[in-house]
């Protein structure tokens, strides 16, 4: 059988490996379609690289099979432009962009289900305090990625704060948005918000819960639940663990909801996530963000616990097969989770753990994988993709029998990992 070539707007290294050892992944041969640094670059033209991506495809030396990506802006929205008019398998843009676009998405999921947050359209350039939602509530672009930009704000100083932080870093994703949304027929509401608007949203509570699926064929499919735990008193991740450890009854509503939610929608041919709060004391749940696209973060989780990445889903779904994971497929560990160790202010890093002592830590404790994050000579405040509140320093992927071994292979991680950060007085995240 010949081999498949598969193109991938914003193809990085760690996840070529990943792809390439998943079942269907063998089959295939991967292109990159841009880097990832240029795809998120303050100076993004989308018209610009879509030309590019569709020279590159036009010229390349053999068949163009398939065309998926699993990062966020602008890949997820790439992805259908260039598919749809080579008749490759994909989402239509329209259904991505109702997925993105957080005003858009809310309007729609709140036609078709309950649990959502209260929220509220915030114009920049005439910012008011909405009383619905009321105070704590937390301020968002109406697009952006990896949760920069949001502040959850308790008063009106804090809210005039954020919507200043706001009015100077929204453009960087928002202008290439709105080149993007002159592609689509948009309802008046949403031509009228456009992409550099801002989303007042309720402040949630509770525990975050995220699923992951696929539609196929109009046919809609939970296949996984995970938990993210937050840093104590912080809104920001400590970990993502799969699978959840909440009860059965309540991961069957979740996926209830998601399939409401994606049928509004009108998501196809794609996986997809959807982040949510449940409130143990209330059994309440409420919807925090729809993702048109699974999560590369978890693909090593899924290769842990399941025996493959959620990749593998992406692939065949984007080669126009059915999404089903091979038979006897299990992973080695009973349980898996992404932990993040952070640093919650801004600094130079003068020193990153070795690659060697890297190694040494990986091979003394099993099942264990360390990706560093910052570089030497670089200040905190330059990583890219960071939420508003902390800097990662290391991604560690851990693979346990149970919650209480991983959490000793973490400390183990982050006591021995020697980082040397000198500190920015006065400077705050």
């Amino acid at each position: 059988m010949p081999r498949k070539n598969v193109f991938i707007p914003g193809l990085d290294e760690r996840n070529h490996e990943i792809l390439r050892r998943t079942p269907t992944g063998r089959e295939c041969d991967f292109h990159p379609l841009s880097t990832l640094d240029d795809l998120r670059s303050e100076h993004l033209d989308i018209e610009e690289t879509v030309a590019g991506a569709q020279a590159a495809m036009d010229g390349f030396d053999g068949s163009v099979d398939a065309i998926a990506g699993f990062w966020d802006f602008p890949i997820t929205l790439l992805v259908p432009i260039l598919a749809g008019p080579r008749g490759l398998p994909s989402p239509t843009l329209e259904s991505v962009v109702r997925c993105e676009h957080k005003y858009w998405s809310r309007l729609l999921q709140s036609e078709v289900i309950d649990e959502y947050p209260a929220f509220a359209l915030v114009d920049l350039h005439d910012p008011v305090p909405p009383t619905e939602p009321g105070y704590p509530m937390w301020l968002k672009p109406v697009k952006s990625a990896s949760s920069e930009l949001a502040f959850r704000v308790e008063n009106d100083e804090e809210f005039y704060e954020a919507v200043d932080r706001l009015r100077e870093g929204i453009g960087k994703v928002g202008r290439p948005f709105e080149e993007i949304l002159k592609r689509v027929d948009l309802p008046p509401e949403i031509a009228e918000a456009g992409g550099t608007s801002c989303l007042a949203e309720a402040a949630l509570h509770g525990v975050q819960v995220a699923v992951e699926g696929y539609v196929h064929r109009g046919e809609c499919v939970v296949y996984a639940t995970l938990d993210s735990v937050d840093y104590p008193a912080s809104p920001v991740f400590l970990r993502h663990q799969y699978p959840s450890t909440l009860p059965e009854d309540v991961r069957r509503r979740l996926a209830s909801v998601a399939t409401r939610v994606m049928g509004r929608l009108g998501l196809d041919n794609s996986t997809f996530s959807i982040e949510f709060f449940y409130d143990p004391v209330e059994d309440d749940i409420r919807v925090l963000e729809v993702n048109p696209r699974h999560s590369q973060a978890h693909a090593s989780l899924f290769e842990m616990v399941d025996g493959t990445a959620n990749h593998e889903r992406m692939l065949r779904l984007a080669l126009g097969r059915e999404p089903v994971l091979p038979d006897g497929l299990r992973g080695e560990y009973d349980i898996a989770a992404e932990w993040y160790l952070r640093r919650f202010s801004d600094g130079l890093v003068n020193r990153v753990p070795t690659p060697e002592e890297i190694r040494r830590l990986e091979e003394a404790v099993p099942g264990v994988r360390i990706a560093i994050v910052p570089e030497e000579g670089q200040r905190l405040s330059g990583l890219q993709a960071q939420d508003s509140y902390s800097f990662e320093l290391a991604k560690i992927v851990i693979g346990g029998a149970d919650e209480t071994e991983m959490r000793a292979k973490y400390e183990r991680c982050a006591e021995e990992l020697s980082f040397d950060i000198e500190d920015d007085p006065g400077d705050d995240h």
